[in-house]
């Protein structure tokens, strides 16, 4: 599936931290900062977690919500917010359908091996549900501030 700007963005419905269910169109009448993420605990996607939380209050002035996944279980994902004090949900998409839904589970090459994996992505959904824009291959440097200043630009 493609996604386009403008189009509705792709709902969805996944398990939260809490084990509570959470679907994309529960946030209607908020911004989305919803990002995707290889793996809770590793550097690089701590230290994205680590910026999304140090600029939560800055998101939340500008009516966004963020939504991290990945495809760890509920229990890793207790596990990363409690050890960062992260503020916002993270959702476990064990079976990869959002990740399908927003074409980010790819074929990846590490040291020579291939496997499948999610490339990490953001996507910016206005207040009507509607993609307006999208960050594919993300630098983590950086990037938090730029998703920030897109939002305070609608």
């Amino acid at each position: 599936m493609s996604l386009e700007i403008g189009q509705e963005a792709p709902d969805f419905t996944l398990p939260s931290q809490t084990g509570e269910d959470v679907s994309l169109s529960d946030f209607r009448g908020k911004h989305v900062v919803l990002y995707f993420y290889p793996k809770d605990m590793t550097p690089g996607c701590t230290t994205q977690a680590c910026d999304f939380r140090d600029k939560h209050e800055s998101f939340a002035d500008v009516n966004a919500v963020i939504i991290g996944i990945s495809p760890d279980p509920v229990a890793r994902h207790q596990k990363f917010i409690e050890k960062y004090d992260l503020p916002f949900l993270l959702l476990a998409d064990e079976e990869q359908k959002a990740a399908q839904l927003y074409d980010v589970w790819k074929l990846k090459k590490n040291f020579g091996k291939e496997y499948m994996g999610i490339e990490r992505s953001t996507f910016i959904i206005d207040k009507d549900g509607k993609l307006v824009k999208e960050w594919r291959k993300v630098k983590v440097k950086d990037h938090v501030e730029e998703a920030l200043q897109f939002i305070k630009e609608l």
